[in-house]
């Protein structure tokens, strides 16, 4: 019993990298020396964390963060974390320089079962060599692997893990090893012709995604066609059977780009002529007054006592901008009672009504969970992605296993397996990378907002609102505002729906605004119609 009370708890860590090139011991094979090296040396295990497929240089690992979490808590249940080497624990230096720092204020230690490190000045320059070692290796690891991306992708092997819809993934000899090359997948690739055929003829993402729909064609995923992943679809240029990569790639040289890369569905000029009818059907062109105006409320405010539209007027060269009713604008003064208003005053004074009500706090919270559940579907599709992967490659790997068994107790040669043998370690080349792909994915997850937050969050949206392009502006107000009635003195604004709670003007679907004095009289002189100005 007194033996048990001198034993010193500790948490033993293992991980392995989902990289092939890890030549590092498997899992069990790490445990295995971590439990017999504590039991040799006076420690009793506490906890055991392991992550597999897990790179070294990330440290959003989720039993890496779990081990952190529970050494950071009062009564941490282990005095020593136990690994096979450091660079189990992580492979970049400036995470072994904070974890590390962060343990050691709480009394714990990071030990290496096979690398000699202590506490005095010598042990702990030799774990700094060795950490930088470590992060040596794997930033050259990392960089070959990106040279080597790089220059497959530059002889047109697809080396990104998913094929676009219309294509499948084959591999082709090259040398003595097997490239991905992309190869039309029958019949995804006549769907997407006719998505093509479509657009060029005019019809919308909408029209296409509606059509697609009521006629039972599944998507890629299998489920409804949304006219986003239409949109995509007709603006990437893979389907000219150019390849483009690298685009975003951290190594900052310039993209690779390869024609005829592979087999094309639709030709280039068929391509630019989609672009063309897409450009000419975007609401800029469809909608002159509305969009193209370079003033704000073109379109939404009218007048209230004719009905007529108030029409955007420069003066002075450009130097002063106004609205004007559309019957004084053309019949003159004593037609309609509305004033002209000054263009940016007015469209000030109607930004900020817009800004109080609806970037309300509740709306806000709203918007921030529907992004949010959007975000929860997407990451939860990819999730499940990786569950696949992974018993996929927990099966790959009992199969690699049998074949060796049966080497071993029967009379079954080694040549007699490596065909099959080869199969699986491709398979699981394939699924490695991929599952690593996921991982990446999820671990980059923004953080979900949280409440406290969200006034700050609308506050960013306000600003932006006044900070933004035109184009952006329009559409936003226009997401939210019907019209605007202007009279003498005063607009009505008419919502698009009613305003949240707790919003000035309640539930209420119309707010009275009042608006600022006109600018002074509109005159005729043999010139037509002009404005008369402190400077006239």
């Amino acid at each position: 019993m007194n033996q048990m009370q001198t034993l010193t708890p500790a948490a033993l860590y293992a991980r392995v990298s989902s990289d092939r090139q890890d030549v590092d011991l498997s899992v069990s094979a790490q445990l295995r020396a971590l439990r017999d090296y504590a039991e040799r040396n006076g420690y009793i295990v506490a906890r055991e964390y392991v992550d597999e497929a897990e790179s070294g240089r990330v440290a959003d690992r989720p039993e890496f963060r779990k081990m952190l979490d529970e050494a950071g808590r009062p009564n941490a249940p282990f005095n020593e974390i136990l690994v096979w080497k450091f660079s189990r624990f992580t492979r970049k230096r400036e995470h072994a320089v904070a974890f590390k720092s962060m343990l050691r204020r709480r009394g714990i230690r990071v030990v290496s079962i096979t690398e000699h490190a202590d506490d005095s000045p010598t042990g702990k320059l030799m774990e700094a060599i060795i950490e930088s070692v470590d992060e040596f290796y794997s930033e050259n690891l990392a960089q070959e692997v990106m040279r080597g991306t790089r220059e497959a992708a530059s002889r047109g092997f697809w080396v990104t893990p998913h094929a676009p819809n219309g294509y499948n993934i084959v591999h082709l000899a090259d040398g003595p090893k097997k490239r991905p090359k992309l190869a039309l997948d029958p019949p995804a690739d006549a769907i997407v012709r006719r998505m093509y055929l479509l657009a060029g003829q005019g019809k919308s993402t909408l029209d296409i995604a509606k059509m697609f729909n009521q006629e039972g064609i599944a998507s890629p995923k299998g489920k409804k066609w949304l006219k986003t992943t239409i949109y995509r679809t007709l603006t990437n240029e893979v389907y000219t059977g150019t390849l483009l990569w690298g685009v975003t790639a951290k190594d900052k040289l310039p993209p690779i780009r390869v024609e005829n890369a592979f087999p094309a569905i639709v030709s280039k000029e068929e391509y630019d002529r989609v672009a063309r009818v897409m450009r000419a059907n975007a609401p800029d062109k469809q909608h002159p007054q509305r969009t193209a105006s370079p003033y704000l409320l073109s379109g939404l405010a009218k007048c209230a006592e004719c009905g007529k539209a108030l029409i955007g007027q420069e003066a002075k060269s450009g130097q002063y901008a106004y609205y004007v009713c559309h019957s004084l604008l053309k019949r003159g003064k004593g037609t309609c009672d509305t004033p002209r208003l000054s263009a940016r005053r007015f469209e000030r004074t109607i930004i900020d009504q817009i800004r109080v009500n609806v970037l309300t706090q509740s709306n806000m919270k709203t918007l921030v969970e529907l992004v949010n559940e959007e975000l929860d579907e997407v990451f939860q599709e990819q999730k499940e992605r990786l569950e696949a992967m992974e018993e996929e490659l927990l099966e790959v790997r009992r199969r690699m296993d049998r074949l060796w068994y049966a080497v071993e107790t029967t009379d079954l040669e080694i040549n007699d397996i490596i065909p099959r043998l080869r199969e699986h370690q491709e398979r699981q080349e394939k699924l490695e990378v991929a599952a690593e792909e996921a991982k990446a994915a999820l671990s980059n997850r923004p953080a979900r907002l949280e409440d406290a937050k969200i006034a700050a969050y609308a506050r960013e949206m306000s600003d932006f609102l006044m900070e933004s392009e035109l184009t952006e502006t329009k559409s936003f107000i226009r997401s939210f505002v019907k019209e605007i009635a202007v009279a003498p003195g005063q607009a009505t604004v008419r919502y698009a729906m009613p305003m949240p709670e707790d919003s000035p003007i309640g539930r209420r679907e119309t707010e009275i605004v009042r608006i600022g004095e006109p600018v002074l009289a509109t005159v005729h002189d043999g010139w037509g119609w002009r404005v008369r100005t402190s400077a006239s």
